[in-house]
């Protein structure tokens, strides 16, 4: 699932996104365009609702292409991106 925010002042857009099953099990990163495809920069936390999600900032009217990636090198997409390629999701921010 993937929330995007309003822009604020300084035209960022606050996302953010949830994995809603709990597969894959084990660590999860967020990687993508925003950092360099760094899988330490944006891991998943969890939540007290038993989901787990992470917050980026980009700016308004701009493409972030973005994937997932598990344990052991699983690479997975968001079916909530508004276009999937054989190299990800990109969203529109």
């Amino acid at each position: 699932m993937i929330k995007r925010g309003k822009p604020n002042g300084d035209g960022q857009v606050k996302i953010t996104f949830t994995l809603t099953e709990p597969e894959p099990l084990g660590p999860v990163s967020l990687v993508g365009s925003f950092n360099d495809w760094d899988p330490y920069t944006h891991p998943f936390k969890p939540r007290s609702n038993g989901r787990r999600s992470v917050v980026v900032n980009a700016p308004a009217n701009s493409t972030l292409h973005f994937r997932y990636l598990g344990e052991e090198g699983l690479w997975f997409d968001d079916t909530d991106a508004d276009e999937l390629h054989e190299d990800g999701g990109r969203l529109h921010v």
